[in-house]
């Protein structure tokens, strides 16, 4: 299948040293491909996040997930973040819905050495929902927006400052999160821990 990144813009994306390590790119994806990638992006219609396990994707979106476990997007985050990711372990988790409690500041868990976002979302014209590059633990102290439209990646190293979150939004925002995580003992407990609570999400969705 051909390429469905768009390795070249992300060759040449300019990376941000504070408040910490991130950059951003609009089109992550070559944009003859973005359309059949969101037509095959999974149907998730209750809050939290996914891992691929629990849901069905069409073979587009499945494409996407192998190239982003591919050794040439690995280089290029390795190389921009200044982190050593080749031989880390990836995980993927997906999210559809947005509630109201979502979006909270935060920092990542120390598990986690460097985070990808990807959003599936057409143009977004909500005031509320666009990711913020934080300076601090207050929502206000805006460094950076992020506009969660179609094939717009965000990509941060993970650091004890890492502060983002965004304001609340109730509705459909649909993104990929990526992270590389230090040891496989991490990805144990990711899957132990969204495997409870999807078993959790399909109870309460058959009652």
């Amino acid at each position: 299948m051909p390429e469905l990144l768009n390795i070249e813009a992300l060759k040449n994306t300019e990376v941000h040293s504070r408040p910490y390590p991130y950059f951003m790119l609009e089109q992550s994806l070559n944009s003859d491909k973005v359309a059949q990638v969101m037509q095959d992006f999974p149907e998730i219609t209750g809050g939290g996040s996914y891992t691929m396990e629990d849901l069905e994707s069409g073979p587009s979106f499945e494409a996407l997930i192998e190239e982003l476990n591919g050794p040439e997007f690995r280089q290029q985050i390795t190389d921009k973040l200044g982190l050593d990711l080749n031989t880390l372990p990836m995980i993927v988790t997906l999210r559809g819905i947005s509630r109201a409690k979502d979006g909270r500041v935060h920092t990542d868990s120390v598990s986690k050495i460097a985070t990808i976002l990807i959003y599936f979302n057409d143009d977004w014209t909500a005031e509320t929902g666009k990711l913020r590059v934080l300076n601090s633990h207050d929502m206000d102290d805006m460094h950076a927006e992020v506009v969660p439209n179609a094939g717009t990646l965000f990509a941060f190293r993970v650091t004890e400052n890492c502060w983002h979150g965004y304001p609340p939004f109730e509705g459909s925002r649909r993104s990929i999160q990526i992270n590389f995580v230090a040891d496989e003992a991490a990805v144990k407990k990711h899957h132990n821990r969204h495997g409870f609570t999807a078993k959790l999400k399909k109870l309460f969705s058959q009652g």
